[in-house]
């Protein structure tokens, strides 16, 4: 018998998505089995239109509305793309800089992901109802969630209720307790990291400071130590409360270290440039490359292409982003998310990607010793990072390395040296910005005609990872890691949600 399961929407991620699967009864115990997933991405925004015709500096900052919580990967992809166009490089403080800003907005993202979007797929909320101590912060929760509660007006606890109402969250109240308490301490550690980020870039969530060859502002000791301050904090969040609760629901959730499995394939363009260079082979802090069945290959650009036989274009399929098209056509598909490939694979990007290709890559020995010494710790093999528990440590260590890193680039800069440099945009030209954003690989593809943007076309992380089916009928990372799942309640589907939200999809981004 078929049963079918639904999440419309699909709430505590960035935009509006949909998921319907296909299941199987089991006859053997409670519950289902997904045989079947779609992910249906249900709105069109064409930031890719909007750009055609426009002055290229324009771009930076139009493409960074295209999402609001990782804005600064646009801006940096974006600002990339236009250096290779133009034939610039940043300067060393440019360079710098903007790593400085994309490192607090990775931060920033991170401990957004796992407190206020995934924790509550595990944490029993109502245990606060059980609070006795004279901890000030859950005291008052304790209270507000009392009311909703007693009152009947259950949404008014948002976010914590409503909820799925199943016995599948931590049992500990101590952990629990632990958990609520830093969620809220993680509202304010996002916004020292905000903070952080506007110290040289003038402004978030969307900066101003972004431009090709670095940033608008001067680079003073008085920003550096600003920067410095807030990121001690930082890095005492992630060390000492970020990464112990990620240990806490792994050790709650052990089974979730097989769940959720996708494609054993991974794609990152590497993140942080590391050298005053553009393009596919620039050094980067965390390397880059493609992992197919745990091999590794160098990057190739020219192996990504567009496919639409499934989505609501018309566009031709298969194309490369040079040469891609944004034809809306409601006629046909399901999703208005595109199906990018790598040579006609499907590839799961993000956090698990660029930890497998830094784990693989030639020269990444202290990435593999780093999650080689993690996995021991818990007694698990690097196989095992493909699932829902994989995805969420894999956020965990990479926010470990780059507050470390953060600090070093900190050093690096040199007060009153230029941080951007002069520039002409050419009659003509192309170039195109690969950069990781928090949520995985992202590419800005531009051409210019005329001194103005001739086309534009964005490959997004959660359009490669939320894609629906390619041409030939093989279903997205997303919808391949919910195949398999087992649904206890059919009318409460949490272990979907969880599967679905450790890829951290942002659907405006993907639809741009």
């Amino acid at each position: 018998m078929t049963t079918t399961v639904s999440i419309s929407p699909l709430t505590r991620i960035e935009g509006h998505l949909a998921i319907h699967t296909a299941s199987e009864s089991l006859p053997d115990q409670k519950g289902v089995r997904i045989t079947e997933a779609r992910c249906e991405g249900e709105m069109f925004r064409g930031f890719e239109t909007i750009l055609s015709g426009r002055d290229p500096l324009d771009a930076q900052q139009i493409t960074q509305r295209i999402c609001g919580v990782c804005p600064i990967s646009h801006g940096m992809a974006s600002l990339t793309a236009q250096e290779m166009a133009y034939g610039v490089t940043p300067t060393r403080n440019g360079r710098l800089g903007q790593n400085l800003v994309f490192a607090a907005n990775y931060l920033q993202s991170h401990i957004l992901h796992f407190y206020h979007l995934a924790a509550l797929d595990f944490v029993d909320i109502t245990a606060v109802l059980k609070y006795n101590g004279n901890d000030p912060l859950l005291k008052s929760l304790r209270a507000w969630v009392e009311t909703a509660v007693a009152q009947n007006q259950i949404f008014a606890g948002a976010p914590f209720l409503p909820r799925y109402e199943v016995n599948q969250y931590i049992a500990s109240d101590d952990a629990n307790w632990q958990l609520i308490g830093h969620y809220v301490e993680a509202l304010n550690l996002r916004t020292i990291a905000h903070e952080m980020a506007a110290v040289f870039g003038a402004k978030l969530p969307h900066s101003t400071a972004l431009v090709p060859t670095g940033i608008t502002g001067r680079i003073t000791m008085e920003r550096i130590l600003a920067y410095k301050s807030r990121l001690t904090k930082l890095t005492d969040f992630v060390n000492n409360v970020y990464l112990p609760d990620l240990l806490t629901a792994a050790k709650a959730f052990p089974n979730y270290w097989a769940i959720g499995v996708s494609y054993p394939n991974y794609l990152s363009f590497g993140a942080f440039r590391m050298e005053e260079a553009t393009g596919e082979r620039v050094r980067t802090f965390i390397p880059g490359g493609v992992v197919i069945n745990g091999r590794y290959q160098t990057l190739d650009t020219g192996k990504i292409g567009e496919y639409v036989g499934h989505s609501h274009y018309s566009s031709r399929s298969g194309l490369h982003p040079f040469e891609g098209q944004t034809t809306p056509d409601t006629g046909k598909g399901y999703s208005w998310l595109k199906t990018p490939r790598y040579d006609n694979q499907v590839m799961e990007v993000g956090p698990l990607a660029r930890v497998m290709a830094a784990y693989y890559a030639p020269g990444g020995e202290f990435f593999k010793n780093e999650v080689d010494a993690v996995l021991a710790s818990v007694n698990l093999t690097p196989d095992k990072l493909n699932s829902v528990l994989g995805r969420h440590l894999a956020r965990g260590l990479e926010a470990k390395w780059i507050a470390q890193q953060a600090g070093r680039w900190l050093d690096e800069l040199v007060p009153g040296e230029p941080a951007a440099k002069k520039f002409a945009i050419p009659k003509t030209g192309r170039g195109f910005g690969l950069v990781e954003a928090p949520r995985g690989a992202l590419g800005h593809w531009l051409t210019i005609e005329e001194h103005k943007i001739g086309r534009y076309q964005c490959i997004v992380p959660t359009t490669w990872n939320c894609s629906p089916r390619d041409d030939a009928g093989r279903p997205g990372a997303v919808e391949k890691a919910l195949e398999g799942t087992h649904i206890a309640d059919p009318a409460q589907p949490i272990e979907a949600g969880r599967v679905v939200r450790s890829f951290d999809p942002c659907i405006a981004c993907a639809v741009h």
